[in-house]
């Protein structure tokens, strides 16, 4: 009997152990970084981990990394849903020589990334890769410094779907670039984005892909200001200013098509550039056009109803 109570006891031990262990190794829901944090810590409000890439792996899909005080929180890849919240302090991104955020998620993944200030130093690739997932939220952020893309979206399949909103992107090769590996439909759209002093303001680059932009500035693009540049390519802008640019307009390959609805294009090298055969400027002539040097006529009519 002796020997049977002794088994059961360290039964018992060792279960308790186990579930010890268990509880300690547990994702959590919401997670916590800060500059003073440390990644061997559980990433509790109490305990937070030093960058995002620590405490993602501590943070259960669909939950938020949450920042307590002003760091630089390191280059991170996510490959699940997520939520990255900045709010209420300085959350830094400093990527030189590299990506600041990878996202290489499940295609029902989606992620959310606010309030974050993502710095490439001149010589950081891209500050936001989008390569796989459902649904990718970019509110509220600053982005500049990079050689590559403001925001790459970079999806393999058709589908996905991209809202950048309230967000400044400046200082990039090109702000926002859309490019699909296969052909397929993926979309996008800019609400209150500043795209500025850049190579090209946004550029969707592939078959099947579709940009809607609102209430937006793009401005001093030393090339163009929006661009499509791959057959069936769709970009509708309205509400915008598309200043100071080289083109402002630009559908530059047959097949593409860009329609405007009042905008101010004003003092671009060409307010809307020469329209090759086949592609389509699409108009409903409420748009203000004035003091570019030069400006092609749109070459389709939008009917108002």
């Amino acid at each position: 009997m002796r020997k049977i109570r002794l088994t059961l006891n360290l039964l018992a031990v060792s279960i308790v152990c186990l579930m010890c262990s268990t509880l300690a190794n547990a994702q959590a829901t919401r997670t916590w970084v800060s500059g003073v944090g440390d990644d061997a810590n559980p990433c509790s409000r109490t305990a937070p981990c030093k960058t995002f890439a620590g405490a993602i792996s501590k943070t259960a899909a669909g939950g938020e990394i949450s920042v307590l005080d002003p760091g630089g929180f390191g280059a991170v890849t996510i490959t699940k849903s997520i939520t990255i919240n900045g709010a209420g302090t300085l959350a830094g991104i400093l990527a030189a020589g590299t990506n600041a955020i990878i996202i290489n998620a499940a295609s029902t993944d989606k992620i959310v990334l606010k309030y974050l200030q993502i710095n490439g130093a001149g010589t950081g690739l891209d500050g936001i890769r989008f390569l796989s997932g459902k649904q990718l939220t970019v509110e509220a952020c600053n982005i500049w410094g990079f050689t590559g893309d403001g925001v790459e979206i970079a999806l393999p399949v058709a589908g996905g779907t991209t809202f950048i909103k309230d967000t400044d992107i400046t200082e990039c090769n090109t702000g926002v670039r859309m490019t699909v590996a296969a052909t397929g439909f993926a979309t996008a759209s800019l609400e209150k984005v500043r795209l500025e002093g850049m190579v090209n303001g946004v550029n969707v680059g592939a078959a099947g892909t579709f940009m809607q932009i609102n209430n937006s500035n793009i401005s001093t693009n030393t090339s163009n200001g929006v661009l499509a540049s791959a057959a069936s390519a769709v970009i509708n802008v309205e509400n915008s200013q598309i200043t100071f640019n080289n083109n402002g307009v630009n559908a530059s390959v047959s097949g593409t098509t860009i329609r405007v609805a009042n905008n101010g294009i004003y003092h671009n090298t060409a307010g809307i550039a020469v329209i090759p055969a086949g592609a389509i400027v699409a108009s409903d002539g409420s748009n203000r056009i004035g003091g570019n040097s030069a400006s092609a006529a749109p070459n389709q009519v939008l009917v108002k109803q």
